[in-house]
């Protein structure tokens, strides 16, 4: 799973975090309305609430002596424990490293609209069903229109329809092969949500949005409601913890590689690489709906293994001369990097996935990927 911290931006102490030796962020402002701490990043869509939250700056404001005891006598942890009181299981909780629109309706879902403060509320995310238009992009002409999307609990599945009244759906997606993940910059829209699912042993794409961040953001959290409640069906004996890391999550890595064909002499070509945990896509475009190709990650105990540099009977013909070789117990795979820095990054994601133990379903997936010839 992704290494990210499970701590909310805005949750800093006045102690800068540091990780991997790199500051993650500093906490130089604060709320003297809600009593916390924030950082940079969060104070900015503080501001956009001044109703609830009044930003200053801890270095350059002016602060009246009410003002800091009303500091000291709340602090982060006691208004996480008062705005945080019930915050469902599912609910992705966003951090430092997620996008504008997740961290902005997370602070307004905790402090202006008080969604987390009451045990025992009903959340829009839990009604069972979900039935919305969002702006889907056509797969072939590239142009979003307007589709009607049915999330359906006791289904256990996501439709969409091509017109609002349209008896069949277009596509009916299992929850349980379905991720969604937002790609605002890829998609080009500050709310843009990719949802990837299995289609016939093959990863489908597809890009959506709304305008209404609160909206899009309502949808990923239904997905998420619904996902879990299909888990606890199909195992009742897993604990929440357990199930957690199987509902929706953001790409390990994303960015071009270049890579050369099977038999190794074909000329090296520019291609979209996508890591998702142990499912290695590539593209010819960013916004392709199907991947040319899937590489499974398997475990090193398992004939697995990524290596920098290619074999010296490679015929490297590429732009670029950083190296990679992956090796499945098929066949090898040969990738080039523009730098040393992405070779590297890219490398370490490879390493801690071929190093991390196989889930039973991660088996599964082996053996289709191996018995469709991928």
């Amino acid at each position: 799973q992704s290494k990210e911290p499970q701590t909310a931006p805005e949750e800093a102490t006045k102690t800068p975090v540091h990780t991997h030796s790199s500051l993650m962020w500093a906490v130089d402002w604060g709320s003297c309305s809600l009593g916390v701490f924030i950082c940079l990043a969060c104070s900015g869509i503080h501001r956009n609430i001044p109703d609830v939250s009044k930003v200053k700056s801890l270095s350059l404001s002016h602060w009246e002596d009410h003002e800091v005891q009303f500091m000291a006598q709340n602090g982060n942890d006691l208004m996480k424990s008062k705005y945080e009181a019930a915050v469902p299981v599912y609910y992705y909780k966003p951090t430092h490293k997620d996008c504008q629109v997740l961290r902005e309706q997370w602070i307004r879902a905790k402090y202006e609209r008080k969604e987390f403060s009451e045990p025992g509320k009903n959340f829009t995310y839990e009604e069972g069903t979900r039935d919305g238009m969002l702006m889907k992009r056509g797969r072939d002409n590239g142009q979003f229109l307007s589709r009607r999307f049915v999330l359906s609990e006791r289904e256990g599945t996501l439709k969409y329809f091509t017109k609002y009244d349209a008896k069949e759906p277009k596509a009916v997606i299992k929850v349980d092969t379905m991720n969604a993940t937002f790609q605002p910059e890829k998609i080009g829209n500050p709310n843009g949500l990719q949802i990837t699912y299995l289609k016939d042993y093959s990863t489908r794409n597809m890009f959506v949005y709304h305008d209404s961040g609160k909206e899009i953001v309502d949808w990923l959290n239904s997905i998420r409601a619904v996902q879990l409640h299909y888990l606890k069906v199909a195992f009742p004996g897993a604990t929440d913890a357990e199930l957690l890391p199987r509902l929706t999550r953001n790409f390990l890595k994303e960015g071009y590689m270049e890579k050369t064909g099977p038999r190794q002499t074909e000329g090296f070509k520019k291609r979209w690489f996508t890591l998702d945990h142990r499912r290695l896509m590539y593209f010819k475009d960013p916004l392709d709906a199907f991947a040319k190709g899937e590489v499974f990650l398997g475990n090193k105990d398992h004939g697995y293994n990524a290596y920098p540099g290619l074999p010296a009977s490679a015929h490297c013909n590429g732009a670029w001369q950083h190296g990679i070789t992956i090796e499945t117990p098929d066949r090898c795979f040969l990738f080039t990097c523009e730098t040393e820095s992405d070779q590297q990054d890219w490398l370490k994601h490879f390493t801690d996935v071929m190093s991390a133990t196989m889930s039973p379903q991660e088996y599964t997936s082996e053996n289709e990927e191996l018995f469709n010839g991928h």
